[in-house]
């Protein structure tokens, strides 16, 4: 037991310092498909982040924005922009595509060591107070990821320093509910249901590093 409790902490901090190193930062390499299903022991291919001191200044264009980002808030990306001219919108929003994966894989699992990671200390009391709940009724999830069909920046903006973007998520998610004794109580493996979540990311812009976290999430 003592073992696997090791190795679970160790694939938490290791998948925190994945996420760290990827949210806000250029693409060396071009976006990849994103997987039917983000297992446990086989997480998302994160995009590997450049230098800051290597990334020029670079305005959000009308080709870059048009597939992700809403012309309202193209604004607000570039002001983000301003602030740290090592973001870049599109390797962003693949960044945070992994972190929607790995947060749902971490809480269907009841890991809270990752969600700590991942999650300032509302949500994470949030996430960690459903696993109580789940926990105490003796039930277990056992939750699939289909596919993200969108992912769409609806906010972003700057404010003391502490860059913020929103972004809408739709997927479709497989969800099955069991009690104590293994039984199905509600869900299925075989009909996927859609989701839309809004979920808020953050980080400091004078940070040294891209510690981007989720500090607010809702249903769209």
């Amino acid at each position: 037991m003592i073992p696997e409790i090791v190795i679970l902490a160790m694939i938490a901090v290791f998948l925190g310092l994945r996420l760290y190193s990827v949210l806000g930062r250029r693409a060396e390499h071009e976006e990849e498909p994103v997987p039917h299903r983000f297992d446990a022991h086989d997480k998302p291919d994160v995009v590997p982040a450049a230098s800051a001191t290597q990334a020029p200044a670079r305005a959000v264009t009308e080709q870059q924005a048009k597939p992700d980002v809403l012309p309202q808030v193209e604004r607000g990306v570039q002001s983000i922009i301003a602030a740290d001219r090592g973001f870049d919108i599109v390797s962003f929003l693949d960044g945070a595509k992994g972190a929607y994966g790995m947060i749902l894989e971490a809480y269907w699992n009841g890991d809270k060591e990752t969600l700590r990671e991942l999650c300032d200390e509302s949500v994470y009391e949030g996430f960690a107070g459903a696993i109580d709940a789940r926990e105490a009724a003796g039930e277990t999830v056992d939750n699939r990821l289909i596919r993200i069909e969108d992912a769409t920046v609806r906010d972003a903006e700057v404010e003391r320093k502490e860059a913020r973007i929103t972004v809408r998520f739709v997927a479709d998610i497989a969800a099955v509910t069991r009690d104590g004794e293994g039984n199905v109580i509600a869900g299925s493996l075989d009909d996927a249901i859609e989701t839309r979540d809004i979920w808020t990311f953050a980080r400091r812009t004078d940070s040294r590093t891209p510690d981007w976290q989720l500090v607010e999430t809702d249903e769209g």
